[in-house]
């Protein structure tokens, strides 16, 4: 804890209307004497990192710990093999809660995002939530999301929320790794992931060149035009992408070549837009060439997320009481993309960045991989897990605090264009 003890941080909630001091005190001491397990947990995890459909490991650790807690757990859900469903259901009646958890690592680096500690802050806080909740009342759930980095079968969120998962769900809560400062929720962009195929005809192409058709010749042209077609895009659309098959001998005609493309922007119509132009630009590529093409998604849509700011300050007050403070977003900051703008779409949630260095350092980094396992990182568990915790006790104790996110969620949904 940053600057404040347990007793002036509970002296500070007297001043708070309607908070069950109790109750948070027990949040506390369950998080400080539990905080160990966890902090193993997401040191384990780091030391074994798995990419998008393969986190066995991290799904196994994740959901014995929540069944050892007293979750009834559910592992290979909504069509991942790696995913989990965990519930705690209360005596009493109350909102559903969704705990979301992440444990996915980067191809080639590792967690270098820090899912390792996502994962365990999400379960840590949701643990701890569970001393409560009979008399608090409600129901907790933790959902295991794979993939969120992308990859085979990736961005599982969005097969959650096309599955059902999130109808009866009232929030969910998350917080992600950052580098040195503390954010809330910010904006971020749509992605389509797509592969772009096409298949010619091969033939020797200094004896027989006019028998062939280049499906090479077809890719270039849609890397180009894709060039050509960013001149006439808004300044919150990026499509960026590599060719990973171009054939496989110079005298050969390419048969077939292969191109993967993201396509983002920053709402999901402008998205839907943008991919019906990249489709167009491969119908004419094949046309031109006499390849044939094909354009498909390889894994979930991304969608853009959307803010709460109510639920946003829920959390920000809740962080100052730990002796935190949050730091505001960059005007014209960088935006990436991420699978929590799919439950952003359907019901309201929270995903800040809470701070595990104390200097700046890149994302997907070897620096970000080293602090995911540092000491200011492995504490940001409990940091994390406190703060997530009572601020999900917030919106189960205050019923009008409740409807007014929900309804503001509503509000922010139909404003986006």
């Amino acid at each position: 804890m940053k600057g404040k003890s347990q007793n002036s941080l509970l002296a500070g909630l007297r001043y708070a209307m309607g908070v069950n001091m109790d109750r948070r005190k027990r949040l506390i001491e369950f998080i400080d004497t539990k905080g160990d397990i966890y902090k193993k947990i997401a040191v384990d995890i780091h030391e074994h990192p798995e990419v998008s459909n393969y986190e066995f490991y991290a799904c196994k650790c994740l959901s014995e710990q929540l069944t050892q807690e007293g979750f009834e757990v559910k592992t290979d859900v909504a069509g991942h093999r790696t995913g989990f469903l965990a519930v705690y259901r209360s005596d009493k009646p109350g909102p559903v809660l969704v705990f979301l958890a992440e444990y996915d690592a980067l191809e080639g680096l590792g967690h270098g995002c820090g899912h390792n500690l996502f994962g365990a802050t999400s379960l840590l806080a949701a643990a701890a939530l569970k001393e409560v909740i009979q008399e608090a009342g409600g129901e907790i759930r933790v959902y295991g999301t794979p993939g969120e980095e992308g990859g085979e079968n990736g961005s599982a969120k969005g097969s959650f929320v096309r599955e059902g998962y999130f109808k009866d769900v009232d929030a969910a809560l998350c917080v992600h790794p950052g580098a040195n400062t503390h954010k809330l929720t910010g904006k971020s962009l749509g992605c389509a992931p797509v592969d772009i195929e096409f298949w010619g005809r091969a033939a020797h192409a200094a004896g027989t060149p006019e028998k062939g058709i280049n499906a090479l010749d077809a890719v270039i042209q849609v890397y180009n035009s894709i060039n050509a077609l960013r001149q006439h895009l808004s300044s919150d659309v990026r499509i960026h992408g590599i060719i990973t098959n171009g054939g496989d001998a110079p005298n050969i005609v390419p048969e077939y070549a292969k191109a993967k493309f993201y396509l983002r922007a920053a709402t999901a119509p402008k998205l839907e837009e943008v991919y019906q132009k990249v489709e167009h630009i491969v119908e004419g590529a094949a046309l031109a060439t006499g390849a044939k093409g094909r354009m498909q998604p390889y894994q979930n849509r991304v969608e853009n997320t959307i803010p709460t700011p109510s639920f946003d300050t829920v959390y920000e007050k809740n962080l100052k009481l730990f002796g935190e403070i949050i730091t505001p977003h960059e005007k014209n900051g960088p935006l990436g993309s991420t699978d929590v703008g799919n439950v952003s779409q359907v019901i309201p949630v929270i995903q800040p960045h809470i701070a595990i260095t104390d200097v700046p350092v890149p994302g997907h980094s070897e620096e970000m991989k080293a602090a995911a396992c540092s000491e200011k990182g492995l504490s940001s568990v409990l940091l994390g897990a406190k703060v997530l915790s009572f601020t999900a006790l917030d919106l189960i104790e205050n019923e009008e605090l409740l409807s007014k996110i929900k309804a503001e969620h509503k509000k922010c949904l139909e404003e986006q264009i």
